[in-house]
């Protein structure tokens, strides 16, 4: 799950994001996290900017952050594959859907994935569709 997905999630309380983060945190899905992703996460979701958009506290974000390693399967990049990207970001959510075998990378940001992602044979595809697969 790409960055933008869980910052979205907390800006909208009401939108796909907000469902596929919570499914993921219940075990619907199989949301996968490795050391740099997880860094990249609390680095992201502890922004002031974005605490002051959202009205979440720091321990709120980390606490967020937390839960994905406790309920996402974690991932050992045994090697890296960079770089793929334009966006040096990217390129961990990438690593970790590698080396963690996923079926596909959820993410806004569809043209910076693709072409790479399906090099590796993973489909990127926006939080509304993972949401609608869920739910099919």
């Amino acid at each position: 799950m790409d960055t933008c997905v869980l910052v979205s999630a907390l800006r909208t309380p009401n939108g796909a994001s907000n469902f596929l983060m919570k499914a993921a945190l219940g075990g619907l899905v199989r949301a996968l996290v490795s050391v740099p992703l997880v860094l990249e996460y609390e680095a992201v979701l502890t922004r002031p900017e974005l605490l002051s958009a959202t009205g979440f506290s720091q321990d709120d974000a980390v606490t967020i952050v937390k839960a994905f390693c406790k309920h996402g399967q974690g991932v050992h990049l045994t090697t890296r594959i960079r770089p793929q990207l334009s966006d040096p970001a990217d390129e961990f959510v990438l690593e970790t859907a590698v080396h963690g075998q996923a079926n596909a990378i959820v993410s806004f940001n569809l043209k910076h994935f693709n072409p790479a992602a399906n090099r590796f044979g993973i489909e990127v595809i926006t939080p509304r569709a993972a949401l609608e697969r869920i739910v099919k």
